[in-house]
């Protein structure tokens, strides 16, 4: 739908026009490239451009949504870029929305209007360093000032990096010595704005107002439960509050100590996704947080606490920033090269909710319908797709956690499964989160299999984490015989954990041997030799009743 010319300003006279290029730090508050593009200017032009990668529609993904996000996190951008113009209107101005390739558009917009400043919040992902730097160089030619401040993060990762002689820390300990206490936090933040200029003269510009997923040509019907977490500033700020009013509770925050399975009322702030897109800085995330503090006898501390969370977003966001191909196993130093497999049988069965075990298998229905589940739920379904149960190699199960998850963050998710894969900064790969007693530690019940995975929901507990232990009576009069209303398990956990176990050790032998400089043809002939060995073995019948273990 186009914008109406009666909502813009024709006659704004050129000479003094900002443009503001909006991505992420999709906010009015704390938004430093959002001031100085409004500072001495005559004309504000607040710009977002759809990319139609992002945010059209692929038939071809296993999931509804665009070829790079599912479309839960579209959604949640919408509603973010819907409350981001509606402040924007309440300020005197408006969000211009374009359609096309981002570099291609911004160049373009710099063409047409006579601005004389381009603002946007800096960057650090490999996609928009490349991006900025096309775009900066063409406004740098044409003579164009350019802001682009460090708010999405604490600090700049690059100063932490210069800090530690040009590379990264790699532990969490070693990043906080480094970090110390952020150069900012000793003043208050800039929270509100009074006014903006208005927008300028878009000249033939095709402008857009913020398209409903209808209009982006989605069917909503394609997903049949959205998430019940919806985008935007308003809505950061509103759960902001509300977490910040039970001063106890932010506190004694501990993050082992969450449960993962309490999905009524999530057991943390799920304040992530708004802190993906910038709707909530994580600055004023921080000096809230430093406020309670203050007024609250004792509390607990990083790595454990809130801040501690804000903390390891930032230890992420250095690490990914200062190595190259930090996404890849191939080419990353800090990586251990090891020979995962490439059975895809096994991804999908995964990926679709068929694994066979019910607390797996609950976790997935509910980061596709939701596209989010809690961080130990996350772990849990990490691990036994890598290193605990099924072997697959992690980049395929980030790849599955980058589409459907609302908060997905290139930095964090990266980060994240290098951690639960024990391919870099965890290495106690014997330590394994068990698909069935970790769930039940938390819910004896069953209860969050039971909503997530109908098909359970007249299971006895005795045997809800564990369906293929019930008697044939018992799994009739629960209306679900395994095999045929639900999977039976893909491995057993028993087999399969010792196995992981296993060729992880001597993958580990062999970086270890090589100096991490492991090639493929090694990788090979390591698989080759681990699935000889197995075959010398006699086969031992398949013990479906799990050990279970921690």
């Amino acid at each position: 739908m186009k914008l109406p010319l009666s909502l813009l300003n024709p006659n704004m006279s050129s000479g003094s026009g900002s443009l503001m290029w909006f991505r992420k730090g999709l906010r009015i508050h704390d938004n430093p490239a959002l001031e100085y593009a409004a500072r001495g200017s005559t004309c504000v032009y607040p710009l977002f451009v759809i990319d139609p990668h992002y945010m059209e529609p692929d038939p071809n993904a296993f999931s509804p949504g665009s070829t790079r996000a599912g479309i839960n996190r579209i959604r949640f951008l919408l509603d973010s870029l819907a409350d981001l113009d509606s402040s924007l209107k309440k300020l005197g101005s408006r969000l211009l929305v374009l359609k096309g390739e981002p570099g291609e558009v911004l160049i373009r917009c710099l063409n047409e209007w006579d601005v004389k400043k381009l603002c946007f919040e800096y960057d650090t992902d490999p996609y928009y360093q490349a991006l900025d730097n096309k775009v900066k160089n063409h406004a740098s030619a044409a003579g164009i000032e350019v802001f682009s401040p460090v708010s999405h993060t604490l600090f700049n990762p690059a100063d932490i990096i210069e800090k530690n002689g040009g590379r990264p820390p790699l532990t969490y300990q070693s990043f906080l010595k480094l970090a110390g206490e952020p150069e900012w936090a000793c003043s208050p933040l800039s929270v509100e704005l009074s006014s903006i200029p208005p927008v300028g003269n878009v000249g033939r510009c095709e402008i857009l107002q913020v398209p409903t997923l209808k209009e982006l040509g989605y069917v909503e019907e394609d997903q049949d439960e959205f998430t019940p977490f919806r985008g935007g500033e308003s809505e950061a700020l509103k759960r902001l509050r509300e977490t910040l009013s039970d001063k106890e509770w932010v506190a004694n925050f501990e993050k082992p100590k969450g449960d993962p399975s309490a999905y009524i009322k999530p057991a943390t702030t799920v304040l992530s996704p708004y802190l993906k897109f910038g709707c909530l800085s994580s600055r004023y995330f921080y000096q809230c947080l430093k406020d309670v503090y203050k007024n609250v006898k004792r509390h607990t501390s990083p790595p454990v606490s809130l801040v501690g969370q804000l903390l390891w977003r930032e230890f992420f966001y250095t690490a990914a920033f200062g190595t190259p191909n930090f996404d890849k196993m191939k080419g990353n130093k800090i990586c251990k090269q090891i020979p995962w497999n490439g059975d895809d049988k096994l991804l999908a069965s995964w990926r679709e909710a068929r694994t066979g075990f019910p607390w797996i298998d609950a976790i997935m229905v509910q980061l596709r319908k939701w596209g989010w589940v809690h961080h130990l739920a996350r772990h849990s379904v990490a691990c036994f797709l890598t290193r605990g149960d099924l072997f697959v190699h992690w980049e395929k199960g980030r790849d599955v956690f980058e589409r459907l998850l609302i908060d997905s963050d290139w930095a964090i998710n990266n980060g994240n499964w290098l951690w639960l894969s024990c391919s870099s900064f965890f290495y106690q790969y014997n330590r394994i989160y068990s698909p069935i007693s970790f769930g039940r530690k938390y819910d004896p019940n069953g209860n969050y299999i039971r909503h997530f995975l109908p098909v359970l929901k007249d299971m006895p507990k005795e045997y809800i984490y564990e369906p293929w232990t019930a008697p044939l009576s018992v799994q009739t009069k629960a209306k679900c015989i395994i095999g045929k209303d639900y999977p039976k398990p893909v491995v057993s956990h028993d087999t399969a954990s010792k196995e992981c176990k296993k060729i992880m050790g001597e993958a580990y032998a062999l970086n270890q041997r090589l100096n991490g400089v492991v090639s493929d043809e090694e990788l090979r002939k390591l698989r080759r030799k681990l699935d000889e060995g197995d075959e010398e073995q006699e086969p031992k019948p398949k013990r479906l009743r799990q050990k279970l273990t921690n």
